[in-house]
């Protein structure tokens, strides 16, 4: 099979074992699905699809929409076609992905709006015009369920981004929602759980009424879309059988409710990735992951031969400015908490591994160890991340840092969340561009195709560190589900052990090794004498002798288990 470009340069980077993953995806799918997967130790990978790789350029620009946006603020021909063209080329399975988590997909308002920085478009999926139809930008409902089937097919589960806090913003040509749907004003000051929920988060950003209990019309502009695109009757149908088995009133967010677990139902997405969470009462959370829940159940009963699992769904939360250290409690001021874990969520996104990235590694590993074994997040979990498309403070803007930004995401405690370009050092300080637009450049895939000398290093060898510990971090659960331990400080020295039910797995990490020899490795007997192990990043095994195992590389960083 002839190898494109960039699979040759990925095949150079990553060795023998991650060019059959690149050049023959379907055996490296089957192995996949047969590895032992926890939530808990999941490494997801999120992109905003039209940043991500572009398939088709005859949907670059739709709906009428034009290429007059300000820097990084309009469309630039992501598609989820290109997606599934780089699931099928292997590019996640190379890298360890276990969950892919896709930004809203959802169809946008046509228009552009200017927000004071240039003229800015729904590109990002956030401004939703309609909930139950594909982008046009984006692809279609077809290209929608190829791109799960394959992630699937390739044992990668499918995170899907929702939004149940706002509409897209009003545009010459966008329609306001009714006001029994909506509120316009007053805009949040965030000083309690009224002015954080019952508010807009910005000026012309309409926000639904999810507190309200009070039955409602289709929206008039929605109903004579449906009626043009010859699916009314449809869709009014779905709603009055979901609405009589529910027994739930027509109130604005049970709607909401409907049509994103609709994504669940036909497509079988394995999980959510839910948007601005605090600004959303906690009830409804719980009631729209008891509803995507019971969708999920009913696509796999309806799929069997597609299912990966039988795991329950799945659903994490964007509280924003949540860190791990506030446990399972978020303060919404005004003496006001709240748990969203009770609310379903099965982990909440932690904004502070931002900061706490500044830190050694054993003061980071062994704090967020405490928190998730036996301390206030017992039993729960965390997904840890470095920098997203929102946040303006991400760890390394300028890339300066791209192995050990590696080695504290991968290798911290928790579910591990891969922000596009993480892998191949994607610049995260664009000059043109303006606040979050910075962080929202293309996927780089030209430097990576060309191997770009920066700052010391190449993008391929960047790419090749985070793939190895990535690979390491799917075949062990322990790395991110694990107990931590550490055994030795200089070298630094850690452990890894997992142990509940019938699964088992341990493993031992070196890092900070000095490279002018072969480093002898002390194993404080977590392997014992005779045993044979790996070490994931050279890819070589050694026999444990003395109590200690010598892979003979001159590697900074070894990560050892047992294949």
């Amino acid at each position: 099979m002839k190898l494109t470009p960039l699979a040759m340069t990925l095949a150079l980077a990553l060795g023998a074992a991650a060019a059959c993953t690149s050049a023959v995806a379907a055996p490296a799918a089957k192995q996949a699905a047969r590895k032992p997967f926890l939530w808990e130790n999941a490494t997801i990978y999120f992109m905003l699809t039209d940043r991500f790789n572009n398939a088709y350029v005859g949907n670059d620009l739709a709906y009428g929409r034009k290429a007059d946006a300000g820097p990084l603020r309009g469309y630039m021909g992501g598609d989820l076609a290109g997606i599934t063209n780089k699931i099928n080329e292997g590019y996640f399975d190379s890298l360890g992905v276990s969950a892919i988590w896709v930004s809203p997909p959802v169809e946008q308002i046509h228009e552009g709006t200017d927000e004071g920085t240039g003229k800015s478009y729904g590109f990002h999926g956030y401004w939703a015009a309609d909930f139950t139809a594909v982008d046009a930008n984006l692809g279609t409902e077809n290209d929608f369920r190829n791109m799960v089937d394959a992630a699937h097919a390739h044992g990668i589960r499918v995170l899907l981004d929702v939004v149940m806090n706002q509409t897209g913003p009003v545009t010459a040509t966008d329609y306001v929602w009714p006001e029994d749907w909506v509120r316009t004003e007053p805009q949040c000051t965030y000083k309690d759980a009224k002015t954080t929920i019952e508010c807009t988060l910005v000026k012309n950003l309409p926000d639904f009424r999810t507190d309200s209990d009070t039955p409602v019309e289709l929206p008039e502009n929605l109903a004579a879309k449906w009626q043009r695109e010859g699916r009314f009757e449809r869709e009014v149908k779905e709603l009055d059988e979901f609405f009589a088995r529910t027994g739930y009133p027509r109130a604005p967010r049970y709607y909401l409710m409907k049509w994103h677990s609709d994504w669940v139902r036909k497509y079988g997405v394995d999980g959510f990735r839910a948007d601005t969470v605090k600004h959303v009462e906690a009830k409804a959370w719980k009631e729209l992951n008891t509803v995507a829940a019971a969708a999920f159940e009913d696509w796999k009963r309806a799929n069997p031969d597609k299912k990966l699992s039988d795991d329950k769904f799945y659903s994490t939360a964007e509280v924003y400015n949540y860190n791990i250290a506030q446990g399972q409690v978020f303060d919404l001021g005004g003496g006001q908490t709240v748990n969203y874990y009770q609310s379903g969520f099965n982990s909440l996104i932690n904004f502070g591994l931002v900061y706490d990235a500044e830190k050694d590694y054993e003061p980071l590993f062994s704090s967020y160890s405490n928190m998730l074994h036996g301390g206030a997040l017992d039993g729960y979990s965390v997904l840890n991340y470095l920098d997203s498309h929102d946040y303006d403070k991400p760890f390394d803007a300028s890339r300066k840092k791209p192995f050990e930004s590696a080695n504290k995401l991968l290798l911290a405690p928790g579910a591990a969340q891969i922000y596009y370009g993480d892998e191949t050092a994607r610049k995260l300080d664009v000059a043109e561009a303006v606040g979050d637009a910075k962080l929202r450049s293309f996927m780089n895939w030209d430097e990576l195709e060309r191997n770009v000398q920066r700052d010391g290093y190449k993008i391929a060898e960047v790419r090749a560190h985070w793939a190895k510990i990535g690979l390491f971090r799917k075949d062990h659960v322990s790395v991110g589900a694990g107990v931590h331990q550490q055994l030795q400080a200089k070298p630094y020295v850690f452990k890894r052990t997992y142990d509940k039910g019938v699964l088992h797995d341990k493993v031992v990490v070196a890092l900070d090794l000095p490279t002018d020899k072969a480093a002898t490795i002390n194993l404080h007997g977590v392997f014992a004498n005779g045993q044979k192990v790996k070490d994931y990043y050279s890819g070589k095994s050694a026999v444990v002798k003395g109590g200690s195992v010598n892979f003979g590389t001159k590697s900074a960083v070894v990560l050892i288990g047992q294949e």
